[in-house]
């Protein structure tokens, strides 16, 4: 019999929750009006959305009039990242964005953005471990730069930065600090007053909703400019009419991540451990990225020496069990994973380097499969390397 597939790739997408798909069903059939709309049809497409921004905020610590939602986490990093530089410039100020160089590629690529735009960026180093270089941050503070960028835990390696202590930071220096915690919600108490965050971003996709939906929270609308220009829907932070469906599938996944995080964590940390541990005794020359940081329960990066990461992962694939290189963002990529090469990680490693990701739906069942084809995937991976560096 055909084992069941295993999927480890939780922190590139989830699966749509049920209850999630329950909430957003009648907003794609008889509740199909246009929130903009007076009659009836209208205002019960409104009532969604605004129910739904009750739901984010309620969830973060937010007010509901600070939830702009967006088609996504990279929208939401870009309307942060060059939407603040717009707003400093309009106001005198410096077009100066600070990102931290492990950042997600949609952070990075806003921040050259704005220096297209004849701007200024700044990119942050990081440790070892991956986590900000505090000092660096210290020196470009008093530059007043329009926004601080840091992701509260690292997509590919799961490093949790020290968010508290940079908004700290940047309020005492009167810099806006935006933080995308799309890895963090859900894994970790998440909130906007905790991180003293003026802009957070979300995306649904990561927590049970459908893809194509995610949140920008705002907590003070001076502190950006539209990067979108239509008929002012959204305070006019986000114009155009509204995906209601999608919103209404983030404010329920939302609700139930924040209900479900504690107990979720410490279930997905043993997991991730056990997972660890088992790695570490059949392989023992594995490396473990981001080893002694704080890191998120649900995120294991390893780099396993002589075993080529696609190589791994096609093979992993053809037992049932799915992994993933890093970001899905890069899947393809030649080159190393930028996060790696950002933490010191040599190129040769970065490249036999996969992650794990877990998710609410993860077993224990899951964890002994994986634990049970890894080894023999990493001997055949080295041995075809053998075979083909001799030919």
């Amino acid at each position: 019999m055909t084992p069941t597939p295993v999927y480890l790739d939780h922190a590139a997408t989830t699966p749509v929750r049920a209850e999630v798909l329950e909430a957003m069903l009648p907003f794609l059939g008889a509740a199909f009006g246009n929130p903009a709309s007076p009659h009836r049809f209208g205002r019960t497409a409104r009532a969604g959305i605004e129910e739904a921004r009750r739901q984010v905020a309620a969830a973060v610590g937010a007010e509901p009039s600070q939830v702009i939602f967006t088609s996504g986490g990279t929208e939401a990093d870009n309307l942060a990242v060059v939407g603040a530089s717009l707003a400093a410039g309009a106001a005198g100020r410096p077009m100066h964005a600070a990102v931290c160089a492990s950042e997600h590629k949609a952070v990075l690529a806003a921040a050259h953005a704005v220096a297209r735009l004849g701007g200024v960026e700044t990119v942050l180093p990081v440790d070892g471990k991956g986590s900000l270089d505090l000092g660096a941050l210290d020196a470009v503070l008093p530059r007043q730069p329009a926004v601080v960028s840091v992701m509260w835990v690292n997509n590919e390696v799961g490093t949790i930065q020290p968010v508290e202590e940079i908004g700290r930071r940047c309020r005492a220096a009167g810099v806006m600090f935006h933080t995308d915690a799309v890895q963090a919600f859900g894994q970790l108490p998440v909130s906007v007053e905790t991180a003293d965050a003026t802009l957070l971003t979300l995306s649904g996709h990561k927590i049970g909703a459908p893809k194509g939906v995610g949140a920008l929270v705002v907590r003070s609308r001076a502190a950006v400019e539209a990067i979108i220009h239509g008929g002012g829907q959204q305070f006019g932070l986000r114009p155009g009419t509204e995906n209601v469906a999608g919103s209404v599938a983030l404010g329920k996944a939302a609700e139930l991540a924040a209900a479900e995080q504690v107990e979720k964590a410490d279930r997905l940390g043993r997991l991730r451990d056990e997972l660890a541990a088992r790695i570490r005794a059949a392989i023992p020359d594995a490396v473990w990225i981001a080893e002694g940081a704080r890191r998120a329960p649900h995120v294991l990066s390893v780099a396993i020496p002589g075993a080529d990461a696609e190589a791994m992962l096609m093979h992993l694939d053809l037992q049932g069990v799915a992994a993933s290189g890093g970001s899905a963002c890069n899947t393809g990529a030649a080159e190393p994973s930028h996060v790696l090469t950002a933490m010191g990680v040599a190129r040769d490693l970065a490249l036999c380097t996969v992650r794990f990701s877990l998710g609410r739906e993860t077993s224990q069942g899951d964890i002994d499969r994986t634990a049970e084809v890894l080894p023999t995937v990493v001997a055949k991976v080295r041995k075809l390397a053998g075979v083909l560096g001799r030919a």
